[in-house]
């Protein structure tokens, strides 16, 4: 049964859909927005609202570092970005570090496309 499993498998195999979703919270920290499909954009904001819980207590926790490296291995630009700029933003909120916005469909294969950006 898959009853309260949340994961979309976005028609990929497990090692690429991992890859993807890495490089998407890259690009996210990198340039503080993402334009993809929604449902792409719903799965990587999973995983950079967990990166940010974990990053914002790395000043304290030296293991913050290592969770985080491990979720992010090959982009160590990007695990600074997140330590030093993103999460301070966020050490008083408990939560929802991100929003998505919707903009319509593309109009080649009418897939909904948003837009995934820092609150």
């Amino acid at each position: 049964m898959k009853h309260q499993n949340g994961r979309k498998k976005l028609n990929l195999k497990s090692s690429h859909k991992r890859a993807l979703m890495r490089n998407q919270v890259i690009h996210l920290i990198s340039y503080g927005h993402l334009v993809s499909t929604k449902a792409q954009v719903k799965e990587v904001q999973r995983l950079a609202e967990k990166l940010v819980t974990v990053a914002r207590k790395g000043s304290q926790d030296f293991n913050a570092r290592r969770k985080a490296l491990a979720m992010l291995p090959y982009k160590e630009e990007a695990l600074t970005k997140l330590f030093e700029e993103v999460a301070p933003r966020y050490t008083e909120r408990p939560g929802g570090y991100t929003r998505v916005i919707p903009m319509g469909r593309r109009r080649s294969d009418t897939s909904i496309i948003a837009r995934l950006e820092w609150v």
